[in-house]
């Protein structure tokens, strides 16, 4: 393999690498190191990925594989999740920002489901793709889809039920 073919095959995977890394990580950062570290095995192995079929599915399912990995030898999501109780519920309906709203949402949502919605509607990749990409078959990606979505969707139902009462007890 070429360094150009590297570069239009692997390379441009780039951005893509570091976004779904950020969901799993939540730290830039980190999230870099993981995209960079990978970005240098697939260079070292750059003969080997001429064999397979689907490169952006092998890429992206590496980019999972090696966040779960590093999660589990730095114990991040738990210092993630100290962090995130540390915040209290004013402060983050008082932010009235309804993306920042719905990114925690989803990131409260259990592993698989916050993969599945990340991949469909940020990445926008065909249910296909994602089963081959998380090594699942196509109807679980479907209803851990469902289940994901329908969670932030009463997450949401929730906060404006919660502010409405809060602006109606204040008479406005």
């Amino acid at each position: 393999m070429t360094k150009e073919i590297f570069q239009e095959s692997i390379y441009t995977l780039k951005d893509e690498m570091y976004r779904f890394a950020k969901r799993f990580v939540m730290s830039a950062d980190e999230a870099e190191d993981v995209t960079m570290d990978l970005l240098m095995k697939f260079w070292q192995k750059k003969e080997e990925l001429l064999s397979i079929d689907n490169l952006k599915s092998y890429v992206l399912r590496c980019v999972k594989n090696e966040c779960l990995n590093r999660l589990k030898h730095h114990d991040v999501k738990q210092n993630f999740a100290q962090l995130e109780y540390g915040r209290s519920e004013l402060y983050q309906i008082e932010t009235n920002n309804l993306k920042e709203q719905i990114l925690k949402f989803i990131n409260d949502l259990p592993e698989k489901q916050k993969m599945v919605i990340h991949l469909k509607d940020v990445e926008e990749y065909d249910i296909s793709e994602i089963a081959g990409i998380l090594e699942m078959e196509e109807n679980a990606v479907r209803i851990n889809l469902m289940r994901a979505r329908q969670k932030v969707r009463e997450a949401i139902n929730k906060l404006y039920a919660y502010e409405n009462r809060q602006i109606q007890g204040l008479g406005v």
